[in-house]
């Protein structure tokens, strides 16, 4: 059994992982900010720990994550409270998780991140550009960290139900991505460990999730 610290655990791939973990007899320690979330987290099989990722420092972080295997950060703004959420859940969110992992002594850290080709061809707005800066930003933090890292980057993500069937790899053509998926995805990483120090992008496809985790792993 592994016990993974979630953070962002309340969003939409953060509660699909919490379930498909637990479900699997992993140990999952969930942040979780609002009150009504609590609930919900419980339900998926989490231990729920509240805490606002924008208002902790790393040794407060670090306290919540002592005794974890692994730390999941699939935070996110979601574009809601402009640029000046996006870089602090997204951006400085990303940073101060990492020093708190590397003060608790977790080194394995899986980031879900964001496609390059995200709003290729499309209008964008300042807030998306700005969105897409402080991702890459976040990127660089982890990958020049002494964890243990995988940074996840899933294309367009899509509510119907996966189909455990994905495409992955250092580069990859754009696509669509159920948020099933990303999450099965995420946990097959965490139970490959030889899987690190790795960019991996994700769409729909046609190899099963666990096959197409062990390529990435063999590389």
């Amino acid at each position: 059994m592994t016990t993974i610290f979630i953070i962002g655990a309340a969003g939409n791939i953060g509660r699909r992982l919490s379930k498909t973990l637990a479900d699997k007899g992993h140990a999952v320690r969930a942040l979780y900010r609002k009150p009504e979330q609590e609930q919900t987290l419980r339900q998926a099989g989490a231990e729920p720990v509240s805490g606002n990722l924008t208002e902790l420092d790393a040794a407060t972080l670090a306290a919540y994550m002592k005794g974890s295997d692994v730390v999941v950060f699939t935070a996110g703004a979601g574009g809601k409270g402009g640029p000046e959420m996006t870089n602090a859940v997204d951006g400085e969110g990303l940073k101060t998780a990492v020093a708190a992992a590397t003060q608790a002594g977790v080194s394995r850290f899986l980031l879900v991140s964001a496609f390059p080709e995200a709003g290729r061809g499309k209008t964008i707005s300042d807030t998306f550009e700005n969105y897409m800066r402080v991702k890459k930003e976040a990127d660089v933090a982890l990958a020049q960290s002494e964890l243990d890292w995988v940074i996840l980057r899933p294309g367009t993500l899509v509510d119907d139900s996966g189909t455990g069937l994905i495409q992955a790899g250092p580069a990859i053509p754009y696509g669509d991505i159920p948020r099933d998926d990303v999450a099965a995805t995420l946990a097959e990483i965490i139970e490959q460990p030889d899987v690190s120090r790795v960019i991996i992008e994700l769409t729909a496809g046609d190899v099963p999730v666990r096959q197409a985790v062990e390529k990435i792993a063999k590389r």
